[in-house]
């Protein structure tokens, strides 16, 4: 198992950068591929951005704005959020997933609210 929990989240104004952080309570290189989600209102969760054994990728909508980034030294996740526009508001979650032989579980922290606006 593994706890996740996240730090960072807030109202900045368009155009603004946040940077949310997600603590995991085991060692990174335990864990097979750790991501950030995001909800909005009335909306399906999605995917923001996510890394793999030092692979990275993004959403389209993100790309060129975000940044996912690890501390291993500190079991720690990272989400630059740069050039924020108000269709990034939305609860953003932080996701790892464990892998055993034959399963794979995921894990997901509490969330952070993010708010785009003026």
């Amino acid at each position: 198992q593994v706890q996740l929990v996240e730090f960072g989240g807030g109202l900045v104004q368009p155009g603004g950068s946040l940077r949310l952080s997600c603590v995991a309570s085991r060692s990174l290189f335990s864990i097979y591929a750790m991501g950030w989600f995001r909800q909005a209102p009335g909306k399906q969760r999605e995917l923001v951005a996510r890394v793999s054994s030092g692979t990275t990728n993004y959403a389209d909508f993100v790309k060129g704005r975000f940044t996912i980034s690890s501390d291993t030294a500190k079991n720690i996740v990272y989400l630059q959020m740069d050039s924020l526009k108000p269709e990034d508001t939305a609860v953003y979650y932080c996701n790892a997933v464990l892998v055993r032989v034959g399963t794979s579980e995921n894990y997901w922290g509490q969330g952070t609210q993010v708010t785009v606006s003026s």
